[in-house]
């Protein structure tokens, strides 16, 4: 709802950022929050509006939601931010091959997480 979506927005968001969205009603304040706001109609078959487009984040949501229904079923609020981490990996890695994203994925370890640290 827009309080929700305001409420992020306004915690995470700098107002000198550039924000896109489709023409959701709720969106409709962040034009006086951020330095631009632009929007792409949806309702209307609008998908692009010169450079500006939602399709990659709405992309990236894609994969995660088929995620969570295909694979883990469930996520706790505690480790969320680990999920997206790892559906980000995914998506920044999708056009490399998978052993190569097996190597990346090594490279970027940053030490043994313990099941008890985990659990904490």
């Amino acid at each position: 709802d827009q309080k929700t979506l305001l409420s992020e927005i306004y915690a995470n968001v700098s107002p000198t950022a550039e924000i896109v969205t489709d023409n959701y009603s709720a969106y409709v304040p962040v034009r006086d929050y951020c330095k631009k706001h632009v929007t792409v109609s949806h309702s209307t078959g609008e998908y692009v509006r010169g450079q500006y487009h939602t399709n990659t984040i709405e992309n990236f949501w894609s994969l995660f939601k088929r995620g969570y229904v295909g694979t883990y079923h469930y996520m706790s609020d505690k480790h969320l931010d680990k999920y997206l981490d790892e559906f980000e990996f995914r998506y920044n890695s999708k056009k490399i091959g998978e052993i190569e994203r097996f190597d990346v994925f090594l490279q970027e370890i940053q030490g043994r997480l313990k099941y008890k640290t985990l659990t904490a």
